[in-house]
């Protein structure tokens, strides 16, 4: 961050009285700005047991697989998210179904939320995917997955075989190895 966006003046990275962490403070009017992560909401849509993933067209990781997924906006809830992503990027849509994933990407500042999803219909090509497919487990292109965060929730989608063991929980840094 730069400018202050209340008054447009310099910000500087100090620690606020009576905060624990440095912020970007306008020393203008005094604004303290607070950066908070993002969150991605997708699902794991499926149809007779196969999981439909999206081809990208875009950056980053453009022509890799992924499910379909993307960042919150407002005025939505995260089951609302994960159905439009889904709409947007593979004209298709989802029952969204539980909760089952979450990834902290600590580096890029984002929670990643992923549902289950049953798939309602046919699907397509939206305008940030190359090509959709439906894939059966042993189909599933783990080498071209463009995300860690969306292949730990396609392997612990597959490990679950339907049943409700609850949120899994993983966080991704990128000093520290990781067994996904």
């Amino acid at each position: 961050m730069k400018y202050c966006s209340s008054c447009g003046s310099l910000v500087a990275r100090k620690k606020p009285a009576g905060d624990s962490r440095d912020r970007w403070v306008c020393d203008n009017c005094n604004t303290t700005h607070y950066q908070n992560p993002n969150i991605v909401v997708g699902c794991v849509p499926v149809q007779e047991q196969k999981i439909l993933l999206c081809r990208r067209a875009i950056e980053p990781r453009s022509g890799f697989w992924t499910v379909p997924a993307g960042f919150l906006e407002l005025g939505e809830t995260i089951a609302e998210g994960a159905a439009r992503e889904t709409l947007e990027e593979a004209c298709a849509m989802v029952r969204v179904g539980r909760l089952f994933a979450s990834v902290d990407v600590v580096d890029a500042g984002q929670v990643h939320l992923f549902f289950t999803g049953e798939l309602i219909g046919g699907f397509g090509v939206g305008e940030e995917t190359l090509e959709t497919a439906l894939f059966a487990e042993s189909e599933i292109p783990w080498d071209e997955i463009a995300f860690r965060s969306g292949r730990f929730a396609l392997r612990k989608y597959l490990e679950d075989a339907g049943r409700n063991n609850g949120v899994h929980l993983h966080e991704l840094r990128r000093n520290r190895q990781s067994n996904d």
